[in-house]
């Protein structure tokens, strides 16, 4: 059942208030009533209505202070007001529009005049509210679709798509890229119902999303159940071949620890590449290069459980990180190429292993040769 409009009356005199109820009864409206200013302001606070018939003249807060009242706070200022008072002069008139009264009628109000005043005053009212309710559907739409960009793009990319409509190409010369894949991730899906794999893949991303952000990582983009990051891509970093490692490390040892059980290898290269924008109905922000290719080889060549790297990424390790040498690996488009597995942090590599002549621990001066 719809609910009627509510009017406010407010007048300290016993004899106009019942009046004014029986009038807006007969309309078809929901009378309140208030004896002073003070009591409708009470009552508009924890009840706004659609409407106000207010008086001028009354003893303990007058209309004109009801009036200032309303303008000053926003939840009231958008109530419309009709002033109903025996204070004829022009004066009044002029005072209480100015502080935002939207009409204004003499006592004794004509009850044919008043009805086409309320009924003219409620239905600007009512698009007023269609609009702002129009208003309001309008941005949150507007938020879910740049919540949808923002989940999708980087914000730097949002806020060029939609000031120009278009993404400008750059070349990025030193981008660590970093590729984290699922090892038996096919033979997995094939002995498990769907929902169970998406439920894991999803699981899984929300970890690694995770870890990428706590390490300065860009989540790309995932590929079937392949992970894509960069480092370096957005904001310059000192050492995104290092952060790039943290991370994977810390991947490799909590993938495994989910409800799949999964384990990962992890390729990590450095190098220039093309970073943009194409499509036009549906947008895809993506980097182009060798370094994107050779990151996936290393990946793909690597140990399972493990930190990969190209020569030139394991040359920015800084002695910070123990490895092996894979030695030269076939790879498909390469020739042959070193990988180098990690096995982690010098002071978390046990003493044994790095008395090892086979293990690598490259010294600071090695950086960039």
């Amino acid at each position: 059942m719809k609910e009627l409009p509510t009017i406010l009356i407010v007048d300290d005199m016993d004899l106009n208030r019942c009046a004014l109820r029986d009038l807006c009864v007969i309309l078809g409206y929901d009378p309140v009533l208030a004896d002073g200013g003070r009591a409708a302001l009470d009552i508009m606070e924890t009840s706004p209505p659609d409407l106000v018939l207010l008086d001028i003249m009354m003893p303990d807060v007058d209309g004109y202070v009801v009036l200032d009242k309303m303008k000053a706070k926003p939840e009231l200022r958008k109530i419309p007001v009709i002033v109903i008072s025996g204070v004829g002069q022009m004066r009044s008139v002029v005072r209480c529009i100015q502080k935002g009264a939207i009409d204004y009628l003499h006592k004794p109000f004509d009850p044919i005049l008043l009805r086409a005043r309320i009924e003219a005053t409620l239905d600007i009212k009512r698009l007023r509210d269609r609009e702002e309710r129009y208003r309001i559907r309008v941005e949150e739409e507007k938020k879910r679709a740049d919540d949808l960009l923002r989940a999708i793009f980087p914000n730097e990319v949002v806020t060029q798509l939609k000031e120009t409509g278009v993404v400008k190409p750059q070349r990025h010369d030193n981008l660590a890229v970093l590729f984290c894949d699922v090892s038996g991730f096919t033979q997995y899906c094939e002995a498990l119902a769907p929902e169970t794999v998406v439920s894991h893949l999803q699981e899984m991303v929300e970890a690694l999303e995770e870890i990428a952000a706590r390490h300065e990582l860009h989540k790309l983009k995932t590929i079937g159940d392949s992970f894509m990051a960069t480092c370096g891509l957005l904001q310059k970093q000192d050492a995104p071949v290092i952060n790039c490692i943290r991370a994977g490390l810390e991947m490799t040892k909590i993938v495994p620890s989910l409800r799949a059980g999964w384990q990962v290898r992890v390729g990590i290269h450095i190098g220039p590449v093309v970073a943009g924008v194409v499509g036009n109905q549906q947008y895809l922000f993506d980097i182009w290069g060798d370094t994107v290719n050779t990151a996936a080889r290393i990946e793909q060549h690597g140990a399972i459980g493990a930190v990969n790297l190209s020569e030139k990424a394991w040359r920015q390790a800084e002695g910070q990180f123990s490895g092996v040498s894979s030695g030269r690996i076939h790879v498909k488009g390469k020739k042959e190429m070193d990988i180098y597995r990690l096995f982690g942090s010098v002071e978390e590599t046990p003493l044994s292993m790095l008395e090892n002549e086979d293990v690598l621990y490259p010294c600071p001066s090695s950086v960039g040769t």
